[in-house]
């Protein structure tokens, strides 16, 4: 799926005392329609079940572009502005069919916020492989955080695009051409619309459904970012479950770092038999079974709480 590799430790002690204080974490002023209770796990799962049971999802192939139309019929049916973005890159297999899904809600703003997971599969694992944590279980929460955002009234000062992304998993090894196209095509769209500068915050969710949650924030995240989300999770009395991790990260957050607008990824890379294994990743163990609403649940709640954070900021200002 990505590649990680130790990074140096940069100072962020400020941070991790900041992200311990529930009082820092309280949801500020926010015209955004999100109560994080709302929020229901089960409801997610059920979301990644679904999902699931659709079977392999490998980017090129017509299960994968199903996929898309069923996410884009998803969203569609909880209300929002729904559309697939169609497009064609060169890969590792050659030139290769690709479909970002885009579910928008409007906010009364120019700003935006991103809500981004992958929805395609890795190629090669097992039968019928169809990863439900390593894209089902990001799909269920972005699915549900919309369900609820539109049930309460919709967006608020910002703009929210929920971003389902094809083409995450490599064929070989990651590379220009290979894996992170659809993160990709996403970033470079806004930035050549002269929208990067109205995106205050990219929140990816990837493998956030084990039972045992231990999110771990990668190093190259925005910091203001990583901030929101460590004081997010210490609101919810759930601040031991989320961590700063000591390495970087590959995933699709990276893109919109490289475009300069502020993003972070929350994953859990310790999904496996045992405490600190993850021996579940991209093997035929990644199933349905293996996933926990309530984790789903803290997840989303956490996200949401973030969320109310960015609506809440200035128009047109990042996060200090």
């Amino acid at each position: 799926m990505r590649s990680i590799f130790c990074a140096a430790l940069m100072p962020l002690c400020g941070l991790l005392a900041a992200g311990c204080s529930a009082e820092t974490g309280s949801t500020p002023a926010s015209a955004l329609h999100a109560d994080p209770s709302a929020f229901d796990g089960e409801r997610a799962l059920s979301e990644a079940r679904a999902f699931v049971e659709l079977g392999p999802k490998v980017a090129g192939t017509p299960a994968c572009m199903a996929a898309a139309e069923y996410i884009r019929d998803r969203l569609a049916g909880l209300g929002l502005d729904a559309a697939i973005d169609d497009f064609e890159e060169e890969s590792p297999a050659g030139a290769t069919r690709f479909r970002n899904v885009e579910g928008v809600l409007r906010g009364g703003g120019r700003d935006w916020i991103i809500l981004g997971c992958h929805y395609d599969t890795k190629e090669g694992i097992a039968p019928g492989f169809a990863g439900a944590n390593d894209s089902g279980s990001g799909v269920g929460v972005l699915l549900e955080l919309a369900r609820i955002i539109c049930a309460g009234g919709g967006a608020g000062n910002c703009s929210l695009l929920f971003a389902f992304f094809d083409g995450e998993e490599c064929k070989l090894d990651y590379g220009p051409q290979d894996g992170f196209h659809g993160s990709r095509r996403m970033a470079r769209r806004f930035s050549q619309e002269g929208r990067a500068g109205n995106v205050r915050g990219v929140i990816v969710a990837d493998m956030v459904g084990d039972e045992d949650l231990r999110v771990a924030l990668p190093r190259n995240g925005d910091r203001a970012l990583m901030l929101a989300v460590l004081s997010a999770a210490a609101a919810e009395g759930i601040r031991d479950r989320f961590s700063l991790a000591r390495w970087n990260t590959l995933d699709d957050h990276q893109a919109f770092l490289d475009a300069g607008m502020p993003a972070v990824v929350l994953i859990d890379f310790t999904y496996g038999s045992a405490p600190g294994l993850n021996d579940y990743w991209h093997t035929g163990a990644d199933t349905i079974d293996k996933l926990s609403a309530q984790s789903l649940g803290m997840a989303g709640r956490v996200i949401c709480r973030a969320l109310a954070h960015l609506d809440a900021a200035g128009p047109g200002r990042r996060q200090e």
